[in-house]
């Protein structure tokens, strides 16, 4: 047997089997055995049955007799008895027609399961039950759980997991010794042994931190060959030039923080070393990362270069046109700043891309339209990209490919990123973290409301829109639905304008056409709508400093960082902003809800979302690559350190990969996942 045997050539698996097991992605050896279970039964402690209590007990007895009959409502019950030398217990199996003719009578059997009263009589429901004489998989041991489906239980899982485990010889190491020896991990084929069928506890533990351990290092290892990769290219050296950037911040109406002071220099140092920049800039909401990339975009710009400044929508591209261009017009550059989205006129398309072409436009702000073929960006020194995680891989190399050269690339992201997680996933990229808010900037109130709080919520909405501020209602659905009991923005609109009658009302959601959504948008920035009732998108980016409240119905179906997402949309301007979770009923509120009403930190609420939900939910990085962690996790500091060190001192000694072809391999595959390569 090897790791690529088809499953269909497994003993006990026959033609519908292996349809199935296709069904969840199993369709070779190397599959099934990478197919962990989600949790563990413990049967492994036998109890003579005169000592069992009420609870999940395992013990070893004789049966020796079973029956079967349907009862009223077409149920059938299996009925045996169990004894040993202390007494005897009733056995029941419900719609389980074939197990008394699969009972072997007299025999001795492993007998697990819930002892329980049911129906007045005490006995072990649905028990799993094995043969004495064969080696027990389901009963009298650690009984490993796997995630089921239609047709194929748990118990047959193991079943099969048991006949392709049964000799692992063909399992192959894929770390080298050394880091074996140095880190004391058990050996592959004994970690996957243990995994599924582990004799105590501690064996999970031991195989979680090989396979975990192993996970972890190949991850970082991926990102560590992608920053050598790019740290040696050259790329156009960008001189900092002392003028520019003191004129720049004389013309800023506020004062910059530290945070983005040391962010703009690192940007600079980099730009000016004549090696490609490749850096992710890190800030929590409102913390002022457009001003920093458009001051590192100046000196770019002051010497004839290009700038490609990437959005994910063109609401988004808009506004930061908008601001990209106050930033820049005292400098000079306002008729060298150019907006390129899909919704433009074809005239107006041709126009921008022939200034695009003869480098009369150096500012470019678009959405994906920036790397269409037509555009020609032949003098692009750097390229920005706004929320990175929400484009792929091969839409940012298109764009970087456009250039003919590598030109520097900036990322930015409004999700703050645990350390843990930004040291494996975006291990390459060097990292500027902006931590700080505009001096000026109040904290956020933050307030779960119950339904039987709605109408003092209304009378406090009412008190703010006649200070002449603006609010803004967030809900998960733009229309009802009979499978999500939620809110939806349609409904929510009509009440708004019900409640609301004296103050003009709007509503934008995804399903609107783009000269609509504008339109609305731009309403909102005037003053012209007092009310905006949206679905999550406004959850970035959106600018209107006047939006003092937030109102997100059903806050329990939003990840703690879309939430906070949500929250930064209002006191952006000097007067403080509140923001109120309309809770969808009079339950107590999960931990995930108590902790956005407690702390405006966003870098916490991310360690606590990557806690609870894991990286794919917190990041949506399914848009670029899976993370692929069936093991690690994220929040294990500890692991990730000593994958990091191991890491270092395999490219310390320049370990040849060609003598590790499964981690070169793997190594190519996460490529795809980390951010650039």
């Amino acid at each position: 047997m090897q790791l690529d045997t088809s499953l269909r050539d497994v003993r006990g698996v026959g033609p519908s089997t292996a349809a199935i097991l296709a069904r969840l992605g199993l369709r070779n050896v190397k599959d099934l055995l990478e197919y962990y279970p989600r949790r563990y039964e413990d049967y492994s402690n036998l109890l003579s049955i005169g000592r069992i209590k009420p609870g999940n007990v395992s013990i070893k007895a004789e049966i020796k007799q079973a029956s079967g009959k349907y009862v009223r409502g077409g149920l059938h019950i299996t009925e045996a008895i169990a004894s040993d030398a202390t007494g005897s217990v009733r056995l029941v199996w419900f719609n389980q027609p074939y197990r008394a003719a699969s009972i072997q009578k007299h025999e001795s059997y492993f007998v697990s399961g819930l002892f329980e009263l049911r129906y007045g009589k005490l006995s072990i429901t649905n028990p799993s039950i094995e043969l004495e004489s064969t080696f027990p998989i389901n009963a009298a041991r650690i009984v490993p759980v796997y995630r089921e489906t239609k047709g194929l239980s748990s118990r047959q899982i193991r079943k099969i997991v048991r006949e392709v485990i049964t000799s692992a010889t063909y399992i192959p190491e894929t770390l080298p010794d050394y880091v074996l020896k140095d880190e004391q991990l058990i050996a592959r084929k004994d970690a996957i042994k243990k995994k599924h069928f582990p004799d105590t506890i501690n064996d999970v533990k031991l195989a979680d931190q090989r396979l975990g351990f192993e996970e972890l290092f190949e991850l970082i290892l991926a990102a560590q060959h992608s920053k050598r990769d790019i740290a040696d290219q050259p790329s156009i050296k960008v001189a900092f030039k002392q003028d520019y950037a003191k004129a720049f911040i004389k013309h800023l109406p506020f004062m910059l923080t530290d945070a983005q002071k040391r962010a703009v220099w690192q940007i600079y140092q980099d730009m000016d070393s004549g090696k490609v920049m490749n850096r992710l800039l890190e800030g929590d909401v409102g913390a002022g990362k457009t001003v920093v990339a458009a001051m590192g975009a100046v000196m770019a710009l002051a010497e004839g270069y290009q700038v490609a400044f990437m959005a994910p929508t063109e609401l988004l591209a808009r506004q930061h046109a908008e601001t990209i261009y106050n930033l820049v017009t005292p400098l000079g550059f306002a008729e060298k700043t150019i907006l390129l989205v899909g919704s433009m006129s074809a005239q107006d398309k041709k126009r921008a891309h022939d200034f695009i072409s003869n480098g009369q436009a150096q500012f470019i702000v678009g959405t994906h339209t920036l790397i269409q073929e037509k555009v020609n960006l032949s003098k692009l020194a750097l390229v920005v990209i706004d929320e990175q995680h929400r484009f792929g891989v091969e839409q940012r190399k298109k764009l970087l490919a456009k250039s003919g050269h590598v030109p520097h690339m900036l990322s930015m992201t409004a999700t703050p990123i645990p350390r843990s997680l930004a040291l494996t996933v975006f291990g390459e990229l060097d990292i500027s973290i902006l931590n700080q808010k505009p001096k000026d900037r109040l904290p956020i109130i933050t307030a779960l409301v119950k339904p039987t709080d709605q109408l003092k919520l209304y009378e406090r909405v009412e008190e703010e829109l006649k200070n002449g501020r603006q609010a803004f209602v967030v809900c998960p659905l733009i229309e009802e639905s009979n499978a999500v009991e939620a809110k939806s923005a349609q409904a929510t609109y009509i009440e708004m304008k019900k409640h609301f009658k004296e103050f003009k009302v709007g509503i934008l959601h995804g399903k609107m056409k783009t000269e609509d959504k504008q339109t609305i948008m731009q309403k909102v920035v005037n003053g012209d709508i007092d009310i905006l009732v949206a679905t999550t998108v406004i959850e970035v980016g959106v600018d209107v400093p006047n939006a003092t409240i937030m109102i997100i119905e059903a806050p329990e179906r939003f990840g703690l960082a879309q939430l906070h997402q949500l929250r930064g949309r209002v006191g952006r301007g000097k007067t403080r902003g509140y923001c109120y979770l309309m809770l969808s009923d009079s339950r107590a509120p999960s931990r995930r809800l108590r902790a956005i009403e407690s702390t405006t930190d966003g870098f916490k609420l991310a360690q606590l979302d990557l806690d609870i939900r894991g990286a794919g939910a917190l990041y949506g990085m399914m848009q670029h690559g899976q993370l692929d962690l069936r093991i690690a996790n994220f929040s294990d500091t500890k692991l990730i350190a000593r994958a990091r060190n191991a890491v270092k001192e395999f490219m310390r000694k320049e370990q040849n990969l060609v003598q590790y072809p499964y981690i070169k391999k793997r190594i190519i595959e996460l490529q795809s996942v980390v951010h650039l390569n």
